[in-house]
Parts: structure tokens; C-alpha cells; sequence
């Protein structure tokens, strides 16, 4: 194991990389709120702003999948499609089976501009998570409790708000609204068989609300849709703790775009579509189980050095007056003075390690465990 491999795995090391993301987290959040104050006078320029703010905590993430653990990423695509990236506002359909697939989608619009004006349609408990929740509050993002009857104005507000977005988004759509488990597989498929729809092996049964008001509220601002379907090679199963031990891994995602005016402007019909789409996701799982690749040319964006000069910027500005201060404090001989730095350490590492459990499926929520009997 080389030096830095052996960097890579020390507890001490990964307390600094989250002392650096919280921190400036939290700057980068008071700013946010300081932004407010332009909302009226210029809301176009405050949202401007909000992206680079975003894009400077969002990014020091994306230097871990990149340039920390070096996973490679690989699009499945055709040249035509791959010309469009960052170049039009889109809505992203992704499948949910892996702690990281948020992290992967976050290095494909990294490596084409559009990271800091990335959107998502977000369950509302993530709006009380420091930093995460926080920042996407000032990003305008779309909150939901997952419970249609009282989501439905907020989302449909939402969209409608983001309607003259200056910047190009990917607004990303987890069509089956949790992550995959075997439980939840089960359950699903259970209500596709009460609902004579088709069965699937590699994903849950999409609900389509989210996506068809997604669609009717975002016309004439979104131009495409692009699914993208995600795997790893060697059948691995990444987490962001292996990540932060600079554990390497491949990444394939297949990305096939759907213009909006191919998609059914009736709901019902709309749906359907959608779930013609996660057959044909299934099959490309299926076939990437089988053959280890996905149809289409492969493509690899080039990482870019942003997000690498963006943390090492973080990271001088905060650690030298860490490591002065904590050298002060061990300096002073006060047992009471270093019991107070050494449970100031410990918070701080309980604090990282809550945000990097909201990541792992296995504590993910109940949703989808229990079988609804009303249509979505």
C-alpha cells in the first residue's frame, strides 16, 4: 500500500475532509441567506448566484468520487445525444438502487456546467438536513411528502417557479420514489400484479405522478427527457464510506434522450409511457447482467479541475487556522481547554457520519414497504 492509498483509509484524514465540507457548508448557507435581500431587486442574478454557491459545496463532493477514489465514469450513448448535454434544460429519470447513484449523476453534470443549477424533486425530510436541505431551500428546489393528496399544489407551484430558470437544469426524477431493496421489490411487484401491469426484475413499479406533472407543468421550459439507466462494473455495490477510504470504482450509466414533444400530453397516457420506459430499463439491466456493457458508443467526459481547485481553496482557507488553534490548545497544558477540543473533534465526527448515513440504504425510509391499494 503506497503512501497515499494508506492516507486514504485514516480516520484523522476523513475528519478533515468533513470538517472542511461542513464548515464551509455552513458559510456558504450563511451567504445563501444573505442573498435573500436581492430576490426582489434581481431574482434572475440571485439565482445566478445561488448555482456557484452550490456548485462550491456540491463540488467537493464530486472531488471525492473523482479525484479522491479516481471512479471512472462511462456514458452509453450516441453522439448526437451526448451534443446536447448542458446545453438545454432536461428532466433525468434515474434508477435508485445504489448509495452513490446521486454522486454519479453529480459528476455527468459536473463534467457538462451544470452542477450548481442541478434540481431534484426532493421528499421534504431532506429540507431539516444541515447543509443538504439548507442549500437546496436557496436552489429553489421541489419538496414533497410523497403524499399526493397534499403535494400535489406544492409541487405543481414548485415547477411552475422554475419555469424561467436562467441557467440550463437537470431537473433529476427518482420515478420510484425510494431505493430498491428486496423488501420493497416484493411489495411492488406485488401491487404491478394488482394493477395488471408487467413485472420488474431490477427496478420498483414507477409512480407517475411526479413525472407526468413534472412533464405538463415543465413544457415549453424542458426540451428533452433523459433517461439514464446506472450500474457498476463487477457486480459492485459502492457506498460514499468507500468513497472516503479512496475505494475505485466503474461506473456505467446508459443515457438515451426522449424529446418532450414524443411524450403523451394526456396524463394517462403519459404514465403508460412511463412505464413502457422501465421495461425497456429492465432490459437494459438485464443485458448488462449479461454481457457487462450497455448498447450504444462509450463515451468519457474528461474530469475537470474545478471541483479539485475548489476544495484545496477550502481547504487552506480552513485548516490553518485549525491546526493553529489546535496546536495553541495542546500548547496550553489546560486539561479543560483540550477536553473541550477533543469533544469539539468527536461532534464533529458524529456529524459527518449522521450526513453520510442519509446515503446508505439500509437506512433509507420505510417508503414503499408497506403496499398503498389506491392508485397513484
Amino acid at each position: 500500500m503506497g503512501f497515499i492509498a494508506f492516507l486514504k483509509t485514516q480516520f484523522i484524514v476523513h475528519l478533515l475532509i468533513g470538517f472542511v465540507f461542513v464548515v464551509s457548508g455552513l458559510i456558504i448557507n450563511f451567504i445563501q441567506l444573505c442573498t435573500l435581500v436581492l430576490w426582489p431587486i434581481n431574482k434572475q442574478f440571485y439565482r445566478r448566484v445561488n448555482c456557484r454557491l452550490a456548485y462550491s459545496l456540491w463540488s467537493q463532493l464530486v472531488m471525492l468520487l473523482e479525484w479522491w477514489s479516481g471512479t471512472e465514469c462511462t456514458l452509453f450513448s450516441d453522439e448526437a445525444t451526448v451534443n446536447t448535454f448542458g446545453k438545454e434544460h432536461v428532466i433525468i429519470i434515474l434508477n435508485h438502487n445504489f448509495e452513490i447513484d446521486f454522486l454519479c449523476g453529480w459528476t455527468m453534470t459536473e463534467r457538462f456546467g451544470v452542477l450548481g443549477s442541478s434540481k431534484v424533486l426532493a421528499k421534504r425530510e431532506l429540507l431539516y438536513v444541515p447543509l443538504i436541505g439548507w442549500t437546496w431551500y436557496f436552489l429553489e428546489i421541489v419538496f414533497c411528502k410523497r403524499k399526493w393528496e397534499e403535494d400535489r399544489d406544492t409541487v405543481i407551484e414548485g415547477l411552475k417557479r422554475l419555469a424561467d430558470y436562467p441557467e440550463y437544469m437537470w431537473f433529476l426524477l427518482y420515478c420510484e420514489g425510494t431505493r430498491f431493496t428486496e423488501t420493497k421489490h416484493r411489495i411492488s411487484m406485488e401491487v404491478a400484479e394488482s394493477k395488471g401491469l408487467p413485472k420488474l426484475k431490477y427496478h420498483l413499479l414507477p409512480r407517475t405522478k411526479g413525472f407526468t406533472t413534472a412533464v405538463q407543468c415543465l413544457r415549453g421550459t424542458v426540451s428533452a427527457v433523459y433517461d439514464v439507466t446506472l450500474n457498476f462494473r463487477g457486480n459492485k455495490n459502492p457506498s460514499l464510506l468507500g468513497i472516503l477510504y479512496g475505494k475505485k470504482y466503474e461506473a456505467d450509466m446508459c443515457v438515451r434522450r426522449f424529446p418532450l414533444e414524443d411524450i403523451p400530453q394526456d396524463e394517462k397516457e403519459a404514465a403508460n409511457w412511463l412505464h413502457k420506459l422501465y421495461q425497456e430499463k429492465d432490459a437494459l439491466q438485464e443485458m448488462y447482467n449479461k454481457e457487462g456493457v450497455f448498447p450504444g458508443q462509450q463515451f468519457k467526459p474528461p474530469r475537470r479541475p474545478w471541483t479539485l481547485l475548489n476544495f484545496l481553496f477550502w481547504a487552506t482557507v480552513l485548516l490553518s487556522p485549525l491546526f493553529t488553534f489546535g496546536f495553541g490548545v495542546f500548547a496550553s497544558g489546560s486539561p479543560l481547554l483540550i477536553l473541550a477540543f477533543l469533544g469539539l473533534v468527536g461532534a464533529a465526527s458524529f456529524g459527518v457520519r449522521r450526513l453520510i448515513g442519509v446515503t446508505e440504504i439500509e437506512k433509507g425510509s420505510s417508503y414503499g414497504n408497506q403496499e398503498f391499494k389506491k392508485k397513484e
